[in-house]
């Protein structure tokens, strides 16, 4: 160990507790107060859900732009996303959840039988008219069941029941969609290089599919269920018939309620791991060469943390390097199997039985979270003494 060791601290938020960005602070607190001369790095991480974007944006010093879009009921909002330079070519950063996501609406508006899209279609056209020509999206935390259909219609494609006439918006519109017209398509916009951040890899329909498994969460009955998988199957037909491009079976097609389906039959697009996409971007492997110690984190680590999650994605990094990590959270299960995987140890910031409510509070989270790291640097030693 080198005598002012390098250590990186790179954990994921704890939902309803802390920002990533506030848990390294936090964590860094903790390890000055035993190694005051360590060289200390912090690098909020993410996976694709919420706060990827402001940590994408601020890791590659971007900037934000405010515009107004439709949010999943037709009400006009103002969203953000974010602007970045990478590799020289003008990269927007898009959280769908900004303009389409289950949070703009209260428990009695949920409805994916009707919510739309079509505001991530608009942020999707106002960042192409401020020169972007890349785009990373992230399409977790949706309101919506449409399989993308608003998204498209904000780019100049249109649904058409057996009149001719425009389908109404939402999901089980689809089930009367007799023509995808495509005519007058944004070409220029859908041929952009487009990264979708999606972590599951459900098809578009079935038992599997996108209304069976995320619909009742979005508001949809079990009879909503059964209209709205319907509504899909006839859709992918549609797609089919329009594209070329069979969609129902693919892995992801039915991620944020069909969204994964859209970009994947219209769009330039590629369906990417939420957190490999995320190291990839800000050069994760290049922040950590030299470390001795790697950091990481989540409010809950169990066994699906090994199923693509945060602290999985810094653990492999850190071993491709052959860098130690320990990982922490505010409860932990399964600790012998996170070992097993290459974690060196699996902690839990919670130092004593307290209730749940009063364990999340950010004061309390931040002081456990910046008291374990004093013990865990204590127990390795870590200054080499």
């Amino acid at each position: 160990m080198n005598p002012t060791p390098k250590i990186i601290i790179a954990c994921d938020s704890f939902k309803g507790s802390l920002s990533s960005a506030e848990v390294a602070a936090a964590a860094a607190k903790g390890i000055r107060r035993e190694l005051p001369e360590a060289e200390i790095i912090e690098v909020p991480v993410a996976d694709g859900g919420e706060g990827t974007m402001s940590m994408l944006v601020d890791a590659l010093h971007g900037h934000y732009i405010d515009t107004t879009v439709s949010d999943p009921i037709g009400r006009t909002i103002n969203a953000r996303y974010g602007i970045v330079d990478i590799d020289g070519i003008t990269t927007a950063i898009i959280e769908m959840a900004a303009a389409s996501g289950l949070t703009l609406l209260s428990d009695d508006e949920r409805d994916p039988k009707r919510t739309s899209t079509r505001g991530t279609g608009d942020l999707i056209a106002d960042a192409y008219a401020q020169g972007c020509r890349r785009f990373i999206i992230g399409i977790g935390g949706s309101a919506t069941n449409d399989g993308g259909s608003g998204m498209l219609r904000a780019l100049g494609i249109r649904f058409l029941d057996s009149k001719g006439d425009n389908l109404p918006e939402g999901g089980q519109a689809l089930q009367s969609l007799y023509n995808i017209d495509h005519s007058e398509a944004r070409r220029d916009i859908l041929d952009c290089e487009f990264t979708i951040i999606c972590d599951v890899d459900n098809p578009l329909t079935g038992p599997d599919g996108a209304s069976r498994i995320f619909g009742p969460q979005k508001g949809a009955s079990e009879d909503d269920v059964r209209i709205l998988d319907a509504a899909l199957c006839h859709y992918a037909e549609c797609i089919s018939d329009t594209t070329g491009h069979t969609v129902s079976d693919q892995p992801g097609a039915g991620a944020a309620g069909g969204m994964g389906a859209a970009f994947l039959a219209f769009f330039n697009a590629r369906l990417r791991p939420g957190i490999e996409t995320t190291l990839e971007t800000i050069h994760f492997a290049d922040i950590i060469h030299g470390a001795d110690l790697v950091i990481t984190g989540e409010g809950k680590l169990d066994r699906q943390t090994l199923h693509g999650k945060t602290p999985y994605g810094i653990l492999r990094t850190a071993m491709a390097q052959g860098i130690p990590a320990v990982a922490i959270g505010g409860a932990v299960e399964d600790v012998a199997l996170l070992c097993d995987a290459g974690f060196s140890a699996a902690v839990s910031i919670q130092q004593r039985a307290i209730p749940l409510a009063e364990a999340m509070a950010s004061g309390t989270a931040a002081t456990n979270v910046s008291d374990t790291l004093s013990q865990i640097i204590r127990l390795l030693n870590i200054s080499g003494s």
